[in-house]
């Protein structure tokens, strides 16, 4: 028996809801373990296009329990429109194979009403690039203790007080933004008529997890979003509202870190970020509008445009020490062909000292500048690759070069969105 943790290992958008989903065959159980519906999964089976933001990218295989932990935030009517759309492609979705923990938090329509009135009352520089669904309020709530939980739906009197604690928090607040008062008996009412939706798939989680392990079912961990956006190890502020990193599995599902045996970083062979927030080697030029048309660069959840630049193999070094990641799964290859020229950053330079990290004070990352070193690229195709001798051997130095400079092995190669188009060099579910 082996489980596994899935976390991206830059700021997201490397291809996890893919890798997910080829690891999923081998996985019993697969379990979200933080973030909300602001971070989204792409998948593509069989030609049909699946885009996840709540559910966990196991759901469409059949023969598998989901589970969304409590370290997630849920909006609760979210996620029955992504339920009845998925079923509508012909995804069975049941309490049997869908289940949430009884101690997850709700996102609630005040929380994306606050979120975007203060993203929109922030000065230019100080703004987030927060994509408005409300899941940093959310978590401010679960902190502060006044937060509604998927329990509390169950028991009217429970509710409504717990309704009554969140408002004496948010009506002031939202009266010095300039928000009207929240409509108490409305959203009370939101709350009672969601709630038979979401009351079926509430389960103690953390029981059911320990069960299926000591049964020695396989459990796959799927992260939202990337490590660089960790609200602690991120570029802070301009990160997202909880732990990313692969320590959140255990604390976000319920079971104990030595439930965990194989943590995969996913990394994009080069660097993409949305929003705003530092970049070393972002791109402002031909190349970096070259990754973006090539790698269709553009958010799942927002449809914006992604910032573009070289691998940075310093930052990735750090993120796989930070998640104590034992192999990366290396996506997106086929999007170099054709460069004549790639480069690596290697490092960084600050105030004329070389470092092999990013610091964690904004004002020196603004300042440091990439170290790079170049090497050949391949005008070969790479898409579809399933296999070392269907790539260029210029395309098999890059990923060896990689490989040395992170301080880490690939273990999944992947050529092209298709699930079969991935090169497996070591299987995390082996024993």
């Amino acid at each position: 028996m082996a489980n596994v943790v899935v976390v991206g290992a830059q700021w997201g958008d490397e291809g996890k809801g893919k890798i997910v989903d080829w690891l999923s065959e081998r996985a019993d159980v697969i379990c979200r373990f933080q973030g909300g519906h602001n971070a989204g999964h792409t998948l593509v089976i069989d030609g049909e296009v699946f885009k996840l933001h709540a559910l966990p990218s196991g759901v469409v295989r059949g023969g598998k329990l989901s589970v969304i932990g409590n370290g997630v935030v849920l909006d609760p009517w979210h996620l029955v429109t992504e339920i009845e759309t998925v079923q509508k492609q012909g995804v069975e979705i049941t309490p049997q194979t869908l289940m949430i923990a009884e101690n997850t938090p709700l996102i609630l329509p005040l929380h994306g009403e606050l979120d975007r009135a203060r993203e929109e009352a922030a000065s230019k520089g100080t703004k987030i690039g927060t994509t408005g669904r409300g899941i940093g309020p959310a978590y401010e709530d679960k902190v502060g203790r006044r937060a509604i939980r998927v329990a509390d739906l169950a028991d009217e009197a429970t509710l409504i007080a717990r309704v009554d604690r969140a408002l004496q928090h948010h009506d002031p607040l939202r009266r010095g933004l300039g928000i009207d008062a929240v409509d108490r008996d409305g959203l009370i009412a939101q709350l009672k008529e969601i709630a038979s939706k979401i009351l079926p798939y509430a389960a103690p989680v953390w029981k059911v997890l320990n069960e299926k392990r000591r049964a020695g079912n396989r459990i796959l961990f799927e992260g939202a979003q990337g490590a660089l956006l960790d609200i602690d190890f991120g570029t802070y502020p301009f990160v997202t509202s909880s732990n990313v990193i692969a320590g959140q599995a255990a604390t976000g599902t319920g079971v104990g870190p030595g439930s965990i045996d194989f943590v995969l970083g996913i990394v994009k062979a080069y660097t993409t970020r949305v929003g705003e927030g530092p970049f070393p080697t972002e791109l402002d030029d031909e190349n970096g509008q070259r990754l973006g048309e090539q790698g269709h660069e553009f958010g799942t959840t927002t449809g914006r445009k992604r910032r573009c630049g070289w691998f940075d193999a310093c930052l990735v070094r750090q993120t796989c020490v930070t998640s104590g990641v034992t192999g990366i799964a290396l996506t997106k290859l086929d999007v170099l062909d054709g460069f004549e020229t790639l480069k690596i950053c290697t490092g960084y330079e600050l105030d004329g000292e070389r470092l092999d990290y990013l610091p964690i004070a904004a004002d020196q990352q603004a300042r440091c500048t990439p170290i790079y070193e170049e090497m050949p690229g391949w005008s070969e195709s790479t898409e579809g690759a399933r296999s070392w001798a269907d790539l260029p051997a210029n395309a098999i130095k890059y990923v060896r070069r990689v490989e040395e400079l992170i301080e880490c092995p690939v273990a999944l190669l992947s050529t092209s969105p298709e699930r079969e188009d991935t090169i497996l060099v070591t299987d995390p579910f082996s024993d």
